[in-house]
């Protein structure tokens, strides 16, 4: 199940990724804290490490920081490029997490497509 696609900003490609408020919904609760690890696998094949924050006041503001900027790094993601996530319900080993990155194809500046990162 797509969780949400997301076109990449600045502050997604510096620092940490902005998760859609409607899509936190699907993701682990937190039992302690305001942080949790999450496994996330690639197109190929690689496990990622991401951590999945809130804010600790009223205004959550879900974001992976840490792990995201060396797969940012790793896929070489640009501003304007794509990510989707996805997550995938296993009865045997549980909920999976995936994720797909997309590199802007543009011609002269103007974005035709995406392609595999």
């Amino acid at each position: 199940m797509k969780l949400f696609s997301k076109l990449l900003s600045r502050t997604d490609i510096g620092k940490r990724l902005s998760i859609p408020m409607k899509s936190f919904v699907s993701f682990p609760s937190f039992k302690v804290g305001h942080a949790l690890d999450l496994q996330v696998k690639d197109e190929s094949g690689s496990l990622w490490l991401f951590r999945l924050s809130i804010r600790k006041k009223k205004y959550l503001k879900p974001v992976f920081s840490k792990g995201w900027c060396k797969f940012v790094q790793s896929k070489n993601l640009k501003f304007g490029d794509k990510v989707k996530f996805y997550k995938e319900e296993d009865e045997a080993s549980g909920a999976q997490y995936k994720i797909k990155a997309k590199k802007a194809v543009k011609i002269f500046g103007v974005v035709f497509g995406y392609a595999k990162a």
